[in-house]
């Protein structure tokens, strides 16, 4: 595992623009799985950016995206797909139909799960999986647990969770407190793993990876990658 410690958000945002566009010139046609949330934001607009410059092509690329919460449709603007066309998918040359995210509101969720986990497995896992982590050390919304759950599935998601989510909503009674996530089993197939934290993530960064793995913290099972970058930011 690489551990990678930068001066400023912006100095993480670009590191991590520069590792996903170096994998699109790499292999144009290669899968990347995607984070939502506010980590991810400058790293968004840094590939938008560099795509609407002509220096990074999208056409070709596929993607996978990490989780949605359960009860929003793709059209609601706190669904992550809403979060994802709007930073992302629509400012850059990718073809609509190569972008996938869990439907949460699928009638049958349990279907909807092995759907999903069947299609990231036909595109041959992600070359790259882009994560956050919470507070709580989840990723994805794999939250602290006794196991580390195999594959895609639905999750109670934590009141810490929904609190820090909150933020994004008119009222914290507004949160969904369910999600659909990839599972950890189906976060570690992934090829190569970049994880970006800000500031307030020092001490679960801590935690995470330079404690014992455990299902506690879900992310301390990222020692465990052959091919695994943190960036984390001092202030």
């Amino acid at each position: 595992m690489k551990i990678i410690e930068v001066e400023s958000y912006e100095k993480l945002s670009l590191l991590a623009a520069d590792m996903i566009a170096s994998q699109v010139l790499f292999k144009p046609d290669c899968v990347l799985g995607l984070a939502t949330g506010s980590s991810p934001l400058g790293t968004y607009e840094n590939l938008a950016s560099r795509c609407g410059e002509g220096r990074l092509d999208f056409s070709r690329v596929r993607t996978v995206n990490l989780d949605e919460y359960c009860g929003l449709t793709a059209e609601n603007p706190q669904s992550y797909r809403y979060f994802m066309d709007q930073n992302l998918f629509g400012r850059v040359n990718i073809d609509p139909a190569n972008t996938h995210l869990p439907d949460g509101s699928a009638s049958d969720m349990e279907a909807e799960c092995a759907r999903y986990e069947s299609l990231v497995e036909s595109l041959g896992w992600p070359d790259l999986q882009l994560l956050g982590i919470g507070h709580n050390g989840h990723i994805g919304f794999n939250e602290p647990a006794e196991d580390f759950p195999a594959r895609v599935h639905t999750v109670q998601l934590a009141e810490s969770t929904i609190k820090a989510n909150s933020r994004l909503f008119d009222r914290v009674e507004d949160v969904p407190t369910m999600a659909v996530t990839m599972g950890i089993g189906t976060i570690m197939k992934a090829r190569r793993v970049l994880l970006i934290a800000g500031a307030d993530k020092r001490e679960i960064v801590e935690r995470a990876f330079h404690g014992p793995v455990t299902p506690q913290v879900p992310g301390s099972i990222l020692q465990l990658h052959p091919d695994a970058t943190v960036i984390f930011t001092r202030s």
